[in-house]
């Protein structure tokens, strides 16, 4: 059999092997440079490809297997014109082409400058994919050392077409997902949505199930690895998808805040949260605003966790606990809590990126929600002007209803959570649940609502109940009937301007 193998890769591990049972299998081995004299160091008889074009690299390395002879011996189909022409081209019969891109991914994890990432980006490799991929009837193309092995199992003889085509299709995923990396990493306008959506995600881990245990279920990462990507897994179960998806609500809310916090999820939404002059005292706020709906939940911190609050996250069953870090006597006490998942994310600077949301037919996708504190746009229409020692009531309050589930309804004082109703078909049956959960601890309260109010029934429930403050976007053609409410009863009236849905 006069056939060959070419091989260029960046990344030389596994190739050995690799190389030997091709070359043992009867192929023929073409190299570019670098990997050619990696072979032949290891005692491989390997022909460059400079030796069969004649032709050497040149721009430093950016063109070496762009070339008839080479594209001729991979594209060429088991149509006889083809056989023929690459026989009078004099181009090798190639049928297996082994190529790993450049780094760039890697690149950009470390933060190289643009013109280092340029030099990151492939193109005789991305070029010598494709054309293998494209003629999967002859060509068998593998872009990855996760592949050999499998590859291996088979003797070279008796691989399918089958077999062909697998690799052709996860080359083309490969491909993709290399330039989508690429121009995400280039974007200048990131603001403008683009005429065609790209989403680049590697496979971080599959998960055991998704949201249902009937619905497979996996968590794909972008580049360069960010958030809950970068978290580490310091003990306990692996974790699911429902884990990470009210891991991803958790962390958000708790990083909202400069100062101590503690925040309780479960189903994505807020069940408790509090702030303290340290995270101790703000976790023992949380806890008691809501010690049924913490059961089972996902905790998270902003602060370093050390072993005195470790001592009384596991007094309940939790599923996971998120910290910035964590010190080793935490970990000692926590280990206790085998199955608990412990996780340490950084913060993260400026945006968070975007929410991805799957349709019939589609995607939608939005920039994520930036929550701010009581800012200069506020405005306050009704009631006394709230005293400094409310600023952080309202603060807490409009922070966590923009992070719990539409309708949603929070009610706070000092410093915690006191009633909270989210995922409501309506907002006054949100506003007479929250109520209802905070009683007598609503009279002096701070009420927040995460869209406006269409009638004034909220404001006279809350006055009813004895809340001081009424923090809500405004914007209703009625919003004049709620602030004659307020007026009349004393209740300080905020609008923020800005509405926070959540679905």
């Amino acid at each position: 059999m006069d056939a060959w193998a070419l091989l260029s890769v960046s990344d030389k591990t596994g190739l050995i092997p690799l190389a030997r049972f091709l070359s043992d299998a009867g192929l023929r081995l073409l190299a570019t440079s670098s990997t050619a004299r990696y072979l032949q160091e290891q005692g491989l008889a390997v022909e460059s490809v400079e030796q069969l074009t004649g032709f050497g690299e040149i721009l430093g390395g950016r063109v070496k297997t762009l070339h008839p002879i080479i594209y001729g011996g991979i594209l060429a189909s088991n149509h006889p014109d083809h056989q023929s022409q690459r026989q009078n081209l004099g181009a090798p019969d190639i049928r297996v082409v082994v190529v790993n891109l450049y780094p760039f991914e890697q690149a950009l994890e470390q933060g190289r400058n643009e013109a280092e990432l340029i030099e990151e980006i492939d193109i005789g490799g991305v070029s010598l994919i494709r054309a293998a991929a494209k003629n999967f009837e002859r060509v068998s193309v593998l872009v990855s050392s996760d592949q050999y092995e499998d590859f291996m199992s088979t003797p070279f003889d008796q691989q399918t077409r089958d077999l062909r085509r697998i690799l052709a299709h996860q080359a083309f995923e490969r491909v993709a997902y290399y330039d989508a990396i690429i121009g995400a990493a280039l974007e200048r306008e990131p603001d403008a949505w683009p005429v065609q959506l790209v989403i680049a995600g590697s496979r971080q881990q599959e998960l055991r199930y998704g949201e249902n245990p009937h619905q497979a279920g996996a968590f794909y990462r972008y580049a360069p690895r960010t958030g809950l990507a970068k978290a580490r897994v310091l003990q306990g179960k692996a974790l699911s998808y429902n884990n990470l998806a009210d891991a991803d609500t958790a962390v958000a809310l708790a990083y909202d805040f400069e100062g101590p916090a503690a925040v309780a999820v479960k189903h994505q939404t807020p069940c408790a949260a509090a702030l303290g002059t340290t995270v101790l005292d703000a976790y023992a706020k949380a806890h008691d605003a809501d010690p049924v709906s913490i059961f089972g939940g996902i905790v998270a911190i902003n602060r370093t966790l050390d072993a005195p609050l470790a001592e009384r996250l596991i007094d309940i069953f939790l599923e996971v606990v998120i910290a910035p870090e964590a010190t080793q006597a935490a970990l000692t006490v926590l280990s206790s809590r085998k199955n608990l998942r412990v996780l340490t994310v950084e913060p993260q600077e400026g945006s968070w990126g975007f929410d991805v949301k799957g349709i019939w037919g589609g995607v939608l996708v939005q920039p994520r929600d930036v929550v701010q504190g009581p800012a200069g746009s506020w405005t306050h229409v009704a009631g006394p002007v709230p005293g400094a020692s409310l600023n952080q009531d309202i603060e807490l309050a409009w922070k966590v209803v923009a992070r719990a589930k539409s309708n949603a309804i929070v009610v706070v004082k000092d410093g915690s959570t006191v009633g909270v109703a989210s995922g409501e078909t309506n907002r006054i049956d949100a506003a007479r649940h929250a109520l209802e959960r905070a009683g007598q601890n609503a009279r002096g309260a701070v009420l927040a609502s995460d869209g406006f109010f269409p009638f004034d029934d909220v404001v006279r429930l809350a006055q009813e109940c004895g809340v001081g403050v009424v923090v809500q976007p405004g914007g209703s053609i009625r919003d004049q009937d709620s602030i004659a409410v307020a007026n009349a009863a004393g209740v300080t009236l905020l609008m923020t301007g800005e509405r926070h849905f959540r679905h």
